[in-house]
């Protein structure tokens, strides 16, 4: 009995892999060949953008309202082909939401109105301790040497372990083809389009960083998003940080976001 058991086990855990390995497969569909998926696959050159860990400073007192959002969620989507599928769970890599929804364990009674009734705008926090990177089971999410958790869709399976793992609802699905919903050719031709079933996220603009630009959404902003280096003191971001009270998202849960907000 404990010799079919084993049998079995050793079947099926083949077939999973083999099914694994089918999936990654089809990630490199026409149009992505040439294409780098991997965020470490983006050669670094003399003018890369270098730190011991990314962070990101948003100043939400210089934002009026969500239109002020709107160029930064457009520059960001436009730069990574994210669709906008309406009839389904919709793809997101930078959005906005509530205060309340945004920051559940504030324990300020009194904040005042305009803080509390603002919208927030929300992305991948890129922890130092990223549970989302535990809990995949292929390493298609993974953490670099930068603070950056990556993906690569090669060897993403569409588990959704990592959307059960992430504490701040970072990653969406690709419940439908998401080309379908994208022009042809897309807005970025440069930078890799996914496919059905594979899950994707923000990625702190890690190809753009290698070729010596600031993520997209940082560039729209006019100055009111920073992004620097947490370790090195004389970095924009520090500095930001310790001129005036952030906050985070969830701190209390340990995983030490690298995404700040200025209240």
């Amino acid at each position: 009995m404990n010799k079919s058991r084993r049998s079995f086990l050793k079947v099926a855990g083949l077939s999973v892999f083999a099914l694994s390995g089918g999936l990654a497969a089809q990630t490199a569909m026409p149009g992505t060949a040439n294409a780098k998926i991997a965020p470490g696959s983006y050669a670094k050159g003399e003018n890369s953008l270098h730190a011991k860990r990314w962070a990101m400073v948003i100043d939400t007192r210089k934002f009026a309202g969500p239109k002020d959002y709107e160029p930064l969620i457009e520059a960001c989507h436009k730069a990574h082909n994210v669709p906008h599928i309406p009839d389904a769970q919709n793809v997101k890599w930078f959005w906005l939401d509530s205060y309340e929804h945004s920051f559940p364990d504030d324990m300020n009674a009194y904040l005042d109105n305009k803080t509390r009734m603002m919208p927030y705008p929300l992305l991948c926090n890129h922890c130092a301790n990223p549970p989302c990177v535990r809990v995949c089971p292929t390493q298609a999410t993974y953490k670099m040497e930068d603070g950056i958790v990556a993906m690569d869709y090669h060897r993403c399976i569409g588990c959704r372990f990592c959307m059960a793992g992430c504490p701040y609802g970072a990653r969406s699905f690709n419940f439908k083809d998401p080309r379908k919903f994208l022009p042809d050719p897309p807005p970025n031709p440069d930078f890799p389009t996914r496919m059905i079933g594979v899950v994707e996220k923000c990625t702190f603009c890690v190809e753009r960083l290698a070729a010596g630009k600031v993520p997209a959404c940082v560039e729209a902003s006019d100055g009111r998003i920073l992004f620097g280096d947490l370790e090195d003191a004389n970095s924009s971001v520090r500095r930001a940080l310790a001129a005036d009270f952030s906050i985070r998202r969830k701190p209390s849960l340990g995983t030490q976001p690298g995404v700040y907000y200025l209240i």
